[in-house]
């Protein structure tokens, strides 16, 4: 008994209103009777409510497969503007390791992370950078000095014209072992082995 006002009885505490029940109550049951309140209850919504905060099942990568926009990884693409800058890591606070100067330089798409992409260009030179700065169209880079551009994909086409080395052209079409390329108005057909922006076993339409 607790100053007649309560009873504990077995860890439920009965919280008593008066000396006797009120009668004309609903079906007559006394105000003592419906003011029993297990101790317990009130963990329980506490860990209804814990159970409502958890954290969202981070999303699986699979192999080869980029976590934001589900395109193959790696895949090649190309530099918009003529600056951009290479992060150590995925995000504008991470300091800049590289800066890429040349617009429609391609570049190799290694990895994904919310709004970042990790490049790397033809040295293995590169870093993180922003989604925007990177465009999907294809480029190539002529890896052999003086390389032959051919007027169809055969070794015995006519020479169209020659680049350079480095010299940076738009990918048009690629066979399973040819590439069309169009460098500064002049197009033509070269070997897949002549550049670099293009995986070998890579078709383009």
């Amino acid at each position: 008994m607790m100053n007649g006002q309560g009873l504990r009885v077995g860890g439920i505490v009965l919280i008593l209103i008066g000396a006797v029940g009120i009668s004309g109550v609903g079906t007559g049951t006394s105000v003592a009777q419906e003011a029993v309140v297990p101790l317990a209850s009130a963990p329980v919504a506490k860990e209804v409510a814990a159970s409502k905060d958890a954290a969202p099942k981070r999303k699986e990568c699979k192999p080869g497969i980029g976590c934001v926009t589900d395109r193959p990884i790696p895949r090649f693409v190309t530099l918009k503007t003529n600056e951009g800058n290479a992060r150590r890591g995925p995000g504008s606070e991470h300091r800049i390791d590289w800066v890429f100067t040349k617009a429609g330089m391609p570049l190799k798409l290694t990895a994904e992370f919310d709004n970042w992409r990790r490049v790397e260009d033809v040295y293995g030179e590169g870093g993180w950078m922003h989604y925007s700065l990177l465009s999907g169209w294809r480029s190539a880079l002529v890896t052999q000095d003086m390389t032959e551009f051919l007027s169809k994909p055969d070794d015995l086409g006519e020479v169209k014209f020659r680049a350079e080395l480095g010299v940076v052209g738009r990918l048009l079409e690629c066979s399973v072992d040819w590439c069309r390329v169009s460098i500064d108005g002049n197009r033509g057909w070269v070997r897949k082995g002549a550049l670099w922006g293009v995986t070998l076993d890579e078709v383009v339409e």
